[in-house]
């Protein structure tokens, strides 16, 4: 047989195969992969919660310095001191603590089986970014975490230590600190998830783009609402002061100018009716 009959054949063989290979998946095959994947994903984190409850005293030795170093910074009378109201509280905090940990210790394994559940539905040149998907990914949130942890707290801390003191003079009403483990940690852990969360809108906008559902002409035009948003989803977020505020909505209104650049480096480009609308919505504001 000579050398093109054999490939022919051996073409012939595999076509079924391929063709079985990229099938859709029927929406129980998806159920089952969902399951598979967050099965995968509780493992990794139980296995790091245990790991993160042996360290558990370094940890929050590591989340509390921002309140040590701003109850320093106010001049307060003797140490930083977190207090627990019942015996299990020390418990409970140590526990959620743990979890916090294991969110960003296992968020590596996290991202990437969203990326293998997801990759079924994409095509095989994109499959090839796992691992700068996975990497980005996990980089960002820690990134977010430390911004949090480094910038974000201090500010805050500092802000609300400083309502602390002597109302009216000498003989008027002292006003101490009482700041509980729990409702600590639990303050900590949600200012730190969002932060994560937030310093991953590049990536988020930068696949968005990727795959043609949004454009930087398109992210141009809806700037002046995602200002908007920023600051209402960081009034909800952080604490009632302004200056919380602005520190996590500065970064969302950085991190998304520069989603901008990486769509319009990376991102499909918009059609002649798309720029053609742009220049139209962009002559009408300058008319109004």
């Amino acid at each position: 047989m000579s050398d093109s009959k054999a490939k022919a054949v051996k073409d012939a063989a595999s076509a079924p195969i391929e063709e079985e290979e990229g099938a859709p998946m029927t929406f129980w095959e998806h159920l089952d992969e969902l399951r598979k994947r967050l099965v995968y994903c509780f493992v990794a984190f139980l296995i790091c919660c245990v790991l993160t409850w042996e360290y558990r005293d370094p940890l929050l030795d590591i989340i509390s310095r921002p309140f040590k170093g701003a109850w320093t910074a106010q001049g307060l009378a003797n140490q930083a001191t977190l207090h627990f109201e019942s015996p299990q509280a020390a418990f409970i905090g140590y526990f959620q603590l743990s979890l916090l940990g294991s969110i960003v210790l296992s968020a590596p394994v996290i991202f990437y089986q969203l990326w293998a559940f997801i990759a079924p539905g994409l095509y095989a040149r994109e499959k090839r970014f796992v691992i700068p998907f996975v990497l980005s990914a996990s980089g960002l949130f820690a990134g977010g975490c430390y911004f949090g942890w480094r910038v974000a707290f201090p500010i805050t801390f500092n802000y609300f230590l400083g309502l602390a003191g002597t109302v009216g003079g000498g003989q008027g009403v002292t006003i101490t600190p009482t700041v509980m483990m729990g409702e600590y940690i639990d303050f900590v852990t949600r200012m730190l998830l969002a932060f994560g969360i937030v310093f991953e809108i590049p990536l988020l906008i930068l696949f968005l783009s990727l795959a043609g559902i949004v454009n930087y002409l398109q992210l141009i035009r809806f700037g002046r609402w995602f200002v908007l948003i920023a600051f209402i989803v960081a009034a909800v977020v952080t604490p009632p002061d302004i200056t919380s505020q602005i520190v996590m909505a500065v970064p969302m209104l950085i991190l998304y100018v520069l989603s901008i650049g990486l769509a319009f480096v990376f991102g499909k480009k918009p059609t002649e009716a798309q720029r053609e609308a742009y220049r139209k919505s962009k002559e009408k504001t300058k008319t109004a």
